[in-house]
């Protein structure tokens, strides 16, 4: 059913939330265990070098590397809350890490890519990351703020040079996909006003949808949160929604 009540949400995934949260591994983690394709839904993500004035840094967890924010705890829970409440059959029990030129990237529809400020992808990279939207694959990029967004831009033109991020408001069909967002006004996890970006075939928003962009906004650690019982149910049902809206809108375009 499209209109499930955030209540309801919250309570079909309390279980499986539950014992992902038992299972260990907190967020930031760098251990990586891949599972082959095997036709389920199976959450990836892309990795890659840090570098520049928004690369990696050190912290309490040792170097941050910054394309593993969340991971793996956020990439396990939001597939569980997939499964709960459509008939997607998503794998929870694990996810995929890949550098956007490993060719089995090319097996899974979407792909999550975070922490743009220092994202410097090699030529490989680019030309990786541009086959797989070439061929149908989705990218959702989140968990980046103010001035990061010069350094996503330079290397996004890199990916795809004629590339230009269009606006979204709550009437694009991406945030009706599933379930009805009539605002965009969400509560921010981030320095900013969250936005909401598209990067269209052929710059057309008619067209294929290749990419969509959460700017001041991180959708991500809501999900990790939510298997963490530290945030909100209010704030982190409205980010399973968005996260949903974006798979079944990927899924079926």
């Amino acid at each position: 059913m499209k209109r499930i009540a955030i209540s309801v949400m919250t309570l079909a995934g309390a279980v499986s939330i539950a014992a992902l949260a038992q299972r260990g591994g907190g967020g930031n983690s760098t251990e990586i265990n891949n599972v082959p394709y095997d036709g389920r839904f199976t959450y990836a993500r892309i990795k890659y070098s840090a570098s520049g004035s928004g690369g990696g840094g050190f912290g309490r967890r040792g170097f941050d590397v910054m394309w593993n924010h969340d991971y793996p705890r956020s990439d396990r829970t939001f597939p569980s809350m997939l499964a709960e409440l459509t008939s997607v059959q998503a794998r929870f029990d694990a996810s995929n890490v890949f550098t956007s030129d490993d060719p089995r990237l090319m097996s899974f529809p979407v792909v999550y890519l975070c922490e743009v400020g220092a994202w410097r992808p090699s030529e490989a990279e680019v030309v990786g990351l541009r086959t797989y939207m070439m061929k149908g694959g989705f990218v959702l990029v989140d968990d980046f703020a103010g001035q990061d967004w010069q350094n996503f831009e330079e290397q996004l033109l890199r990916v795809l040079p004629d590339a230009r991020p269009v606006r979204l408001d709550a009437s694009h069909p991406i945030f009706d996909a599933f379930y009805r967002i009539a605002s965009l006004d969400f509560e921010s996890n981030e320095s900013g006003t969250p936005e909401f970006y598209g990067v269209f075939e052929d710059n057309d928003p008619t067209k294929r949808l290749m990419m969509a962009v959460n700017y001041n906004f991180d959708v991500s650690e809501y999900w990790e949160m939510a298997s963490e019982g530290r945030a909100p149910i209010v704030a982190t049902g409205e980010a399973f929604k968005l996260g949903i809206n974006y798979v079944m809108y990927t899924l079926t375009h």
